[in-house]
């Protein structure tokens, strides 16, 4: 018979801290592909998490991010810019070709390799 109450032992286990989780893997991976971006140039959110671009939007919106991390070289897939100003300005200083408002992909665009 299981025993129950607070003596009962734990019913799932917790992986060590030191544990790489699933989403730690995949945003490693997405921090990695946007540090690869050269300056002059950008990738979208799709290109740098393919099939999933809404994780790596939630990835540079929500999570503190190293200093280092260029992440106005990521766009939408219509190179509009999810930022605004500050990202305009810091892609606009990297040379980074426009039409109108939007970011010129023909030109700036490094689509991810498969």
């Amino acid at each position: 018979m299981a025993r129950s109450g607070p003596l009962a032992p734990p019913t799932s286990v917790r992986r060590p801290a030191t544990t790489p989780t699933i989403a730690g893997d995949r945003h490693a991976q997405i921090i990695e592909a946007i540090r690869e971006i050269p300056e002059g140039f950008v990738r979208t959110y799709g290109d740098v998490s393919p099939g999933a671009p809404r994780l790596s939007a939630r990835l540079l919106s929500t999570h503190q991010l190293p200093a280092d991390l260029p992440w106005w070289r990521v766009v939408r897939a219509d190179g509009t810019l999810a930022v605004g100003e500050e990202q305009r300005q810091r892609l606009w200083a990297e040379g980074v070709p426009f039409k109108g408002n939007r970011v010129d992909l023909d030109l700036a665009r490094i689509p991810h390799e498969p």
